[in-house]
């Protein structure tokens, strides 16, 4: 698994210092060879830089493994949609898609669940550490997924090269787990929710006392 994960990292960082850029990374468009070296299949739908702008802002991959950016999600308001504009992808694209499918390859899950073709991506929640679902994830690994496929693109690793380096040194140098985000950025109406919540009981509780203590 983690051979897997660092030779696509390589490539990845080869890609990127060309300017090129995936754009579709899953577990369906790698291949390893009878000779153990792991290849990355169909770039069809990758950007190179001299394609036209319509190819460019093509909505395209497979939405599952879509950076929530390219959604319009930024990590820092949490409403899907409106809290900034939609990004073009780039190499921190295909390193969100390395994240989500070296996770599916950990656990048999997705972080953010499966969207389908004409779904747009769900970010409401931070995913569960690979190792809730398999225990014999070491917690360094963990950490690395989950910085992998964090929300928020200020926490996710920046290169390949980077990814790269907390894969190799593994256990030996740890990274620290990216931080919760805030109930209040995962759901600005949390506080309205809360505030209804609390208005429900004390209507409940006045209910009860009108009605059924003694006068």
């Amino acid at each position: 698994m983690l051979s897997a994960a660092t030779q696509v990292a390589k490539a990845l960082g080869l890609l990127h210092r060309q300017s090129v850029i995936h754009r579709d990374i899953k577990p369906a468009n790698l291949h390893q060879g009878e000779d153990g070296v792991l290849r990355l299949l169909d770039l069809g739908v990758a950007l190179s830089g001299r394609e036209p702008e319509s190819q460019r802002t093509l909505h395209a991959g497979t939405p599952s493994y879509i950076n929530p950016e390219q959604w319009g999600f930024n990590g820092k308001a949490g409403v899907l949609g409106h809290d900034g504009p939609v990004e073009l992808p780039d190499a921190q694209s295909d390193l969100f898609a390395l994240g989500v499918t070296l996770y599916q390859l950990l656990t048999g899950k997705l972080p953010y669940g499966e969207v389908l073709p004409y779904q747009a991506g769900r970010y409401w929640r931070d995913p569960v550490a690979p190792s809730r679902h398999r225990p014999e994830v070491p917690i360094w690994l963990d950490h690395v997924v989950l910085k992998a496929v964090a929300r928020d693109k200020r926490q996710r690793f920046e290169t390949a090269e980077e990814l790269l380096l907390a894969l190799e040194r593994g256990a030996s140098r740890p990274l620290t787990a990216p931080p919760a985000t805030p109930l209040m950025q995962r759901d600005p109406t949390a506080l309205w929710k809360l505030a209804l919540g609390i208005s429900l009981l004390f209507n409940l509780l006045l209910v009860y006392w009108l009605l059924f203590l003694p006068k």
